[in-house]
């Protein structure tokens, strides 16, 4: 079930080049496990911005968002105080109740963002994920701070080498042999083609495509699954890795 309020913001600052930090205060009773996103009205555009929640308590939503075009651009703008139109608890999330005792995390870019609230709740059931983050340079790390926060084993991988490991997120995993039995992943999709053709362990994606409603009517962000067509904004963006059907 999702929800459309109005949600103040308490703070919206950089965290690199190109990624924002925002955090909302309002209504989050809708928003029921990590990996669910909200839709984001930004003024003088017809379509709302979906943007997947990185954390949230009682009553604030955190947003992790890269200022990739004119709406995201007017995001990171936007004052302390400014009030947005935003619908929550949008589509499937991470199986937060997954039996394992061995999780890694794997984030591309500001797919890395989703993730962290599912680490917080993997703590607090006892659990200690390991966390891969893969960016393209060392100017677009971001959150790298946050989960080492958590207190859990947190690596890094950039393509051209200038920070952490030279690669990809699958080449951390080779290089530390690091020992998992599930995985949940989030970033680009030549990623988590790579990642579910490349690991042996079960999990679970999140995808990322362009949605007009967010809500599962416009059927416009539609996927072939190998149990019927599925529409990421609503039985996703959120996948078991055998679900899916990699052209």
């Amino acid at each position: 079930m999702y929800k459309k309020g109005l949600y103040k913001v308490v703070s919206n600052v950089r965290l690199s080049a190109k990624t924002m930090q925002m955090v909302l205060e309002g209504d989050t009773q809708y928003i029921t496990r990590s990996g669910q996103f909200v839709n984001v009205a930004v003024e003088g555009k017809f379509l709302r911005r979906p943007i997947s929640v990185c954390d949230y308590d009682e009553n604030t939503i955190t947003l992790l968002y890269d200022v990739v075009g004119e709406g995201t651009r007017a995001m990171s703008q936007m004052e302390v105080g400014t009030m947005l139109d935003l619908l929550t608890g949008l589509g499937n999330g991470f199986t937060e109740d997954e039996p394992t005792q061995h999780p890694v995390l794997l984030g591309g870019g500001i797919g890395c963002a989703p993730l962290y609230n599912l680490a917080k709740k993997l703590i607090a059931r006892g659990v200690e994920p390991v966390v891969v983050l893969g960016f393209n340079s060392d100017s677009d790390v971001v959150a790298e701070d946050m989960f080492k926060e958590l207190g859990i084993a947190t690596y890094v991988a950039t393509v051209d080498g200038s920070y952490g490991t030279k690669g990809f997120v699958t080449d951390v995993i080779r290089e530390y042999d690091l020992q998992g039995d599930y995985f949940y992943a989030c970033g680009p999709m030549p990623m988590l083609r790579a990642v579910c053709g490349g690991l042996e362990w079960s999990g679970e994606v999140s995808l990322d495509e362009r949605m007009a409603c967010g809500f599962g009517v416009c059927m416009c962000c539609s996927i072939e699954t190998k149990s019927g067509v599925k529409r990421i904004c609503k039985e996703g963006p959120v996948f078991r890795k055998e679900d899916l059907i990699w052209k």
